[in-house]
């Protein structure tokens, strides 16, 4: 008896165990730990992740479009990146099925940015000017949309190759006219280079012609289908997490500047405030929640795409981005 006792005690302990084990998930971002990045930090810090049995890592990144091959290649399970990326990634079908699995900037960063005295207001202005555009930029791969959504003569444009960190900078001491970039990033920076508010001037993509969708979470394919609850419940956790930031912004850069200890607070706070009501929320996030797209906006989005990118084998809709894990709608509404 004393034998069966101690059996079923460790059957107990065994089972208990494999109960409590959670799901190892690597997160890569698009870039470093930043204001808008707090919302995965919120999920972190009030046990939303754990909640769901997921012991999640998050590392920073070096652009919008690495962490497509860091997801890829199975290095990390998921991955916050590009979806127009995503959608030339996917046109190569030697390439693995990396699908979205929820959209968070409906509205996508990529802008033009200039200084009030450079006497650029409208995208035709650019004309006879200089732009810095760092050749792998998210935002300046969607130039050739913008051009032709605004009938812009591009010869009469002068493109310079410049690096990322020389980018603002470049623009604060008048060497270029205007910039690309993701512009809560740009405006922020500038800011840094002694700019004032009033001098920046911020011409959205969307705003002008570029219908295109922004970042999204992407996860690798052989883990979600593997490990489909772990994807589930990370995507439920990271919309809470926004929820809450949404909430309450200022509560949430706090989790951020735990990661970020060198960081200035009141610029991520301002930077992730300004990515909040530009690039997370949009009048379509308000009406049908977060996480989801329109088909028909994707398909054209994917056809301005073809301005940018000649297709092979263009992918449908239904291969870059799947809603199978998001959450029923009354748990993804912004509150």
């Amino acid at each position: 008896m004393r034998v069966s006792r101690l059996i079923l005690s460790a059957a107990i302990a065994l089972s208990s165990s494999a109960a409590m084990a959670q799901t190892a998930v690597r997160f890569a971002l698009d870039w470093r730990f930043e204001g808008p990045a707090a919302p995965y930090f919120v999920a972190l810090d009030k046990g939303y992740y754990k909640a769901e049995g997921l012991d999640v890592t998050i590392d920073p990144g070096a652009s919008s479009v690495e962490p497509i091959n860091r997801v890829a290649t199975g290095t990390y399970q998921m991955g916050f990146a590009d979806i127009n990326s995503l959608v030339k990634y996917r046109d190569n079908t030697q390439n693995p099925p990396v699908k979205a699995v929820m959209m968070v900037y409906d509205t996508p960063a990529f802008s033009i940015v200039t200084l009030k005295d450079k006497g650029i207001s409208k995208p035709k202005d650019l004309e006879g000017k200089t732009l810095g555009a760092p050749a792998p930029d998210g935002a300046y791969a969607q130039w050739p949309i913008f051009v032709a959504a605004n009938n812009i003569d591009a010869s009469k444009v002068k493109i310079e190759n410049i690096g990322f960190p020389v980018r603002e900078p470049m623009l604060a001491q008048g060497r270029v006219d205007a910039i690309t970039g993701f512009w809560f990033s740009s405006y922020m920076n500038l800011k840094a280079n002694g700019v004032k508010d009033e001098d920046i001037v911020v011409l959205l993509m969307r705003d002008y012609g570029v219908d295109l969708y922004g970042n999204a979470l992407m996860a690798n394919p052989d883990f979600a289908k593997n490990n489909p609850k772990a994807v589930a419940g990370f995507v439920k956790a990271t919309i809470k997490g926004i929820q809450d930031t949404l909430k309450d912004p200022e509560s949430a850069i706090d989790s951020l500047m735990k990661r970020n200890a060198i960081a200035n607070r009141d610029v991520e706070l301002q930077r992730l405030k300004m990515s909040l009501e530009r690039n997370f929320v949009s009048p379509d996030v308000l009406k049908n929640g977060l996480g989801d797209i329109d088909t028909a906006r994707f398909e054209k989005a994917m056809d301005q795409i073809g301005l940018t990118f000649k297709y092979t084998n263009k992918p449908k809709v239904s291969d870059v981005f799947t809603n199978e894990f998001l959450p029923p709608l009354d748990q993804r509404m912004v509150k």
